[in-house]
């Protein structure tokens, strides 16, 4: 336990609650400005219950990833100081970039979006809401553009130990960054998509919050059912990406040790537990070509294996083996609920099958793990490279830290996180329980004025908009 693996504990430790609140708030937003369109078009209180009801709970979300991401800026320069140094001048502006876009754009129409509800025309509160969900966008597109830098590298010269841009072009649409971006964006969207449909199944299966809870199962069956198919196909694009410019993290999501026979094409591994010592996959479960039907398009095509490198040039297999296999169980299993419960939504029955409610409750979390498992085998796999095939993990620790400090912080961090997160997530259960709320007119004061709203009473009855300018 010396600093570098404390290090990389802990910046797995923060990364696993980060990633949770940004990519449920990116699909959340844009549900929020769906909700508002729709009211606006039709009048129906339905619409405006909704959106109050996912805006207190896209509130408290957002506020959770803005302090768990504060504590991954610190790591850098606490921990990963030799990275800040020699792949600053790339890294740097890239999450400057991020800020300058997403984070104004966002603080600028937060407040709008979360208090202004009946202080600004409806016009101007939908943009707001727009904007925000924009900005979501815009953050995402800036952090994939530095983490595929560093799986993908391009558009850069090392001078003297340093990675100076040459190409910022070539540095921000790098190899890797079109299919991970349209990759992640999706699996926040599907993971927002299978939390709403579960909160609406929810209520389905109690009897309370009827029109609400068919709402949101209705659009969540619809929405999957042309999504996860699309994330299949963006997935198999991805997946040749790695095999062209990472071939080791593919033979180790596979499971791929050694090369077969020429003409014997690679099978697909559904199952065994990686022996690194010995090589080889045990009790092992294969479909022989299915590996080079998927990875090549070709029955007999091959790609590289694990043993065309040193063991010290291979990622830890069984975690990225499995992770891929859990990313990729449960997106089978997400599709064939949501075209079960398309066909059984076009027959009349979804709403009345307790077996597809039930699915959907139990899969309502299946999005937050599958994408967790998704960047374990991301981050994992491109091991021991911090910069792919440039510089190592092992060279980018800060060179005087030592592993007490490290431990003090990351068990410091675990409290911290215990408490926050922990009261936080309860009252976002609060909140499911207790559904979407009638709306009210609120109370005036004595001088005809409208209470005005406190930061946790977004969405509660009484706090209406006018419909004034």
């Amino acid at each position: 336990m010396d600093a570098l693996l404390l290090s990389r504990i802990q910046f797995g430790f923060v990364i696993t609650f980060h990633i949770l609140f940004p990519a449920f708030t990116i699909g959340l937003a844009h549900w929020l400005a769906f909700l508002e369109w729709r009211w606006l078009r039709t009048q129906d209180g339905k619409w405006r219950d909704l959106y109050f009801f996912w805006l207190r709970i896209f509130a408290i979300s957002f506020g959770m990833g803005v302090v768990s991401g504060i504590v991954m800026s610190f790591q850098f320069g606490t921990n990963w100081a030799v990275l800040s140094d020699r792949a600053g001048a790339i890294l740097g502006p890239l999450l400057s970039y991020e800020v300058l876009t997403a984070f104004f754009l966002e603080a600028s129409f937060l407040g709008v979006m979360l208090f202004g509800w009946n202080r600004v025309s409806p016009k101007l509160h939908f943009l707001s809401t727009c904007m925000v969900a924009l900005g979501t966008l815009f953050s995402t597109f800036w952090i994939l553009a530095a983490n595929s830098w560093m799986q993908t590298p391009q558009g850069h010269e090392i001078v003297d130990g340093m990675f100076v841009p040459v190409d910022w072009l070539a540095v921000i649409f790098n190899p890797s960054f079109p299919y991970r971006l349209v990759h992640m964006v999706l699996a926040a969207f599907i993971t927002t998509c299978f939390v709403i449909g579960g909160v609406g199944a929810w209520y389905l299966r109690r009897g309370v919050h009827l029109e609400q809870g068919r709402t949101m199962l209705a659009l969540a069956v619809a929405f999957a059912a042309i999504a996860l198919p699309l994330q299949v196909l963006v997935g198999d694009l991805h997946g040749l990406n790695v095999r062209d410019h990472q071939p080791v993290k593919l033979a180790a999501m596979e499971g791929h040790w050694t090369a077969g026979e020429p003409g014997a094409g690679v099978p697909l591994v559904l199952f065994g537990w990686p022996d690194e010592a010995g090589e080889s996959n045990r009790y092992e479960i294969a479909v022989p070509r299915l590996g080079s039907l998927i990875l090549t398009h070709s029955w007999d095509g091959e790609f590289d294996a694990l043993d065309t490198v040193p063991p010290s040039e291979r990622p830890p297999v069984a975690p990225v083996f499995w992770g891929f296999r859990i990313m990729v169980g449960l997106g089978v299993l997400m599709l064939l609920l949501a075209l079960a419960s398309a066909w059984a939504w076009r027959r009349g029955r979804l709403f009345g099958s307790k077996w597809l409610l039930d699915g959907w409750r139990l899969l309502s979390p299946a999005g937050f793990v599958a994408l967790l498992a998704g960047w374990y085998v991301v981050e994992i796999g491109r091991q021991p490279w911090v910069v792919y095939g440039l510089m190592r993990t092992s060279e980018a620790v800060s060179p005087n830290i030592t592993a007490a400090a490290v431990m003090s912080s990351l068990l410091t961090y675990a409290a911290a996180y215990a408490v926050i997160f922990g009261a936080g997530s309860w009252y976002l259960l609060g909140l499911v329980r207790r559904g979407p709320q009638p709306f009210e007119e609120p109370p005036r004061t004595e001088g005809g004025e409208k209470t005005p709203a406190r930061p946790l009473s977004v969405g509660e009855p009484g706090h209406a908009r006018s419909e004034g300018p």
